[in-house]
This record gives structure tokens, sequence and C-alpha cells, in this order.
């Protein structure tokens, strides 16, 4: 599935190839409590027709009508605010106070969508560069590093798969986790030399390769937009990976496998590897939030719950169970 950036980027195309205009938004300051991050994009068509989001559709609202008022002008990009009063931040949808400013840029030919697009889907990270008083805008190779910046005189917006997920293990559960995750804005790459699981990998979800795990994490270079995760249920396949991932600068490594499991883990990493505590403490297993989760795609779900968590740094504690609660699927007679 298309990550958002590129969705909006799609559409934006697609509609001028059709003789529309369109303007496109891009969030470039928050403040307080705002419900998409910085670099969230959205375009409006002139009719009013929208791809993309850049709040809980409040905002979005007003720039259609915006849109469909005024039209689409044919000047240099518009810095907009929004939610600066409260009486604003209640109008529009945006929690706490929170203020939102937006650079909004008519889709024109110097906007050089098509050639960012094809540059997205060859898989080369980009800074779009934007020229604010004349809207031109250049394009160059961008890092994972690489964040929004904005100025008096530019925008510079970086696109494409910075953020980037290892999965050991090409079974069933990496198939849920790699399909969502690419929703999510993940490049995805599977590890697994094991034949009787690589050869049914389907393609499409992300790439596979045949190396060992600890090379693959060596070879793969972790940054912090990096998350490393072991599925094999094989301590030759996993504690290899794991080793040098918890080493890494990778910002998420997680491990399936129960808490027993993990224990013994552990102990084999420090007994085996001189691994320390520290290190260790990283490693979120059994990885996932704790939410009774059992098929394959539900363990998949919890684990970009808590995946999602810590890459916007919050820490979800273990849940607790309510007494006397029953299961829905139990208590509507669905389970054994």
């Amino acid at each position: 599935m298309d990550n958002i950036d590129i969705q909006v980027l799609k559409a934006a195309v697609d509609w001028a190839a059709q003789g529309h205009r369109a303007v496109l938004g891009t969030i470039v300051r928050t403040w307080g409590s705002a419900p998409r991050p910085v670099g969230s994009n959205v375009v409006i068509r002139d009719d009013g027709l929208v791809m993309g989001s850049v709040s809980g559709g409040c905002i979005e609202d007003d720039l259609i009508a915006r849109v469909r008022q005024k039209g689409v002008a044919a000047d240099a990009p518009e810095l907009l605010r929004y939610g600066v009063s409260a009486e604003e931040a209640t109008r529009f949808g945006l929690p706490c106070g929170g203020t939102i400013e937006l650079l909004l840029e008519p889709v024109a030919a110097h906007s050089r969508l098509p050639e960012l697009l094809a540059r997205l889907e060859a898989g080369r990270a980009t800074r779009r560069i934007v020229a604010r008083a004349s809207g031109e805008v250049t394009l160059e190779d961008a890092s994972g590093a690489d964040e929004l910046q904005l100025d008096e005189e530019r925008l510079v917006a970086v696109f494409g798969p910075s953020w980037r997920m290892l999965l050991i293990g090409a079974g069933q559960l990496s198939q849920y986790l790699a399909g969502m995750a690419g929703s999510l804005g993940y490049v995805v790459t599977v590890c697994d030399p094991r034949e009787e699981y690589a050869d049914t990998w389907q393609a499409e979800l992300g790439t596979l390769v045949r190396t060992m795990p600890d090379d693959t994490v060596l070879e793969f270079r972790p940054d912090r937009h990096t998350a490393i995760i072991a599925l094999t249920h094989d301590p030759k396949l996993d504690d290899m990976a794991l080793l040098e991932a918890l080493r890494s600068q990778a910002f998420y490594v997680g491990a399936i496998g129960s808490y027993a499991n993990q224990r013994k883990r552990r102990e084999r990493l420090i007994e085996h590897f001189e691994m320390t505590t520290e290190e260790l403490d990283r490693l979120h297993g059994p990885v996932g939030i704790k939410n009774g989760a059992r098929t394959p795609p539900e363990i998949a779900v919890s684990i970009l719950a808590e995946l999602t968590a810590v890459r916007y740094g919050y820490w979800i504690p273990a849940p607790v169970k309510m007494d006397g609660a029953q299961p829905a699927a139990a208590a509507a007679g669905c389970v054994a």
C-alpha cells in the first residue's frame, strides 16, 4: 500500500494531468497539541476534492472552503496559521490550544511533483526545496537524518523512505506486519536464510535477503529511524540479530517469545556474548503491547502500536486485566 505522502503526490499529479488546479499544503510548525506531525501533507483540488490530512478534518474543511471561494492562486506560496486563539483552537479541533502553521503552494510545472514521485518510487529519499518568493522547486538526495526546515526564504521538506524496518523471519506474522508497516511509511526488509520460509515470501511486501541475520544487521547500518524485530522463535537466528541490533542506533528492537523465553534469552546473551543489562533493557520482549492478541494480524497490530508509541516518545505501561472481565467473543458464546 502507498504511504500517505505518495498518495497525496499521486493525487496532485493525476489532477494536474486532468486539467485541474490544486494547492499543496505542508505542516511546517506546530505548537502545543497538534493532531498531525510536521511534514504532513494535504492537496486540495479546485473543486474541493481533498487527499491527505493535516488535522482531524476541521482545518481541511476551512481549506476546501478557501479554495472554492477564492480559487487556486497563481502566485507564490502562502503561510497560514490555525489555532492562534483559544476560540480558533476550538473551532479547528486543535486540543489544548494547539497551533498549526501551513505552507500552501499552488501546484504547477515548477512544483516538480512528477519528478519527486518518480524518485520516491525508485526508493530515493529526497529533499524538496521550495523558494517561498516564487514557488520554484529544487530536488536533492536526502538522508534519514534530514528534517523539515523553514526560514524566510525557503521550505526544505523531506520525502521518502527515511523510516526502515528489518524483520528477522519470513513467516506468516512477518507478512502481516510488513503489509501494515508499509502503510505507516516504513520501507521493509525481511531477512530469512531458511528456504522453507523464504521461498514463500510475497515480494510486494518488502525486500527479502537470504544472508545470516547478524551479518544483515551490520550491513543494514541501523540508524535512529530503524526498527528491528526478531520473529523466528529460533535462537540461532534471533539471538545473533539481537546481538548486533541492541548495540546499534535502532530506535526500536523487539523479539517475539514468552516471558520465560525472554528470560532465557537474556541469560544466553549475558553469559555467551557479555551483553550488559543496559543493552538488554532496550529490548522490547515479548514484543508488542500486551493486549491478549492471539492471531498473526492481531499480534502485528500490537507490535505496531508499541512501535508507534516508542517512535513518538511514549511509554505504555503493562495493561491490567479487569477483574471478572471476559473476552467479547467468550461473552458472546464464540469461544469454547
